[in-house]
C-alpha cells in the first residue's frame, strides 16, 4: 500500500508542479503588464477593466508585426532602430537581447533552423543548432564549413564549432524540439533519432 501511494504520488507531483510553474509564469506575465499600461486606462475609464493593458498590448505587438512586414513600414523600422542603436547605453543592452531572440524566429535567414550533431573524437557526437554555412581558405583553396552553435549553459552560452560537412549530420529534430531537450538536459530526447548525413550524403 505504501509503495502504491509513494508512486502515485510521485507520478502526479512531476505532473502538477511543471503545470503549477507554467500557469503561475503566464498569470505573473499577464499582471505585470497589465499593470504597466493599465494606469493609463484608470485616469479615463470610470472602473477598471482586469485584462485591458494585457489586450492592449498584445494588439500593439500584432500592430507592429503587420508594420514590419510591410515594406514601406519596414523601413521607416529599420531607421528608427539605426538611431536608436547610436545610443551607447540602449545599444549595448538592445543588441544581444534582439540576436537572442531573433535567433529562434523561423523567418530569419540567420537564426537557428535546423539541429546539428557535430563529429568530436573525444566527446562523441556533440547535438547543436546549425547557424551558417560558409567558405574558408586555408591555402588549400576555399573550403565549405559549417557553424553549428552548441550550448554550454542552458541556451544563453556555448560554444561555435566550425566543422567541414562530412563532419556534421542533420537529427530528424525539430528545433523546438531541441530547444526542450536542452533545457531539460537531455530528458526531453526522443527514444529513437534518425538523422542524414549533408555532405557525405549518409544516412542512419
Amino acid at each position: 500500500m505504501f509503495q502504491w501511494i509513494r508512486r502515485n504520488f510521485i507520478a502526479g507531483f512531476f505532473v502538477t508542479v511543471p503545470l503549477v510553474i507554467s500557469v503561475a509564469a503566464l498569470i505573473w506575465i499577464f499582471r505585470a503588464i497589465d499593470n504597466l499600461v493599465g494606469p493609463f486606462y484608470d485616469r479615463w475609464l470610470p472602473w477598471p477593466i482586469p485584462g485591458l493593458g494585457f489586450l492592449t498590448t498584445a494588439l500593439v505587438v500584432l500592430l507592429v508585426g503587420i508594420t514590419a512586414t510591410n515594406v514601406i513600414g519596414k523601413r521607416y523600422l529599420q531607421r528608427a532602430e539605426y538611431y536608436l542603436t547610436r545610443v551607447p547605453v540602449f545599444r549595448t543592452i538592445y543588441a544581444p537581447v534582439k540576436q537572442l531572440v531573433v535567433a529562434f524566429s523561423p523567418d530569419n535567414e540567420y537564426g537557428f533552423k535546423r539541429m546539428a550533431l557535430v563529429e568530436d573524437a573525444s566527446h562523441g557526437f556533440k547535438l547543436g543548432f546549425l547557424t551558417k554555412e560558409f567558405t574558408i581558405d586555408l591555402g588549400r583553396g576555399p573550403e565549405t564549413m559549417l557553424a553549428v552553435y552548441v550550448p554550454t549553459n542552458h541556451l544563453y552560452l556555448g560554444d561555435v564549432i566550425i566543422a567541414p560537412p562530412d563532419k556534421v549530420v542533420f537529427p530528424e529534430i525539430s528545433v523546438e524540439q531541441g530547444l526542450r531537450i536542452f533545457l531539460t538536459g537531455g530528458m526531453a530526447l526522443p527514444g529513437r533519432v534518425r538523422v542524414q548525413g549533408v555532405g557525405s550524403g549518409r544516412n542512419a
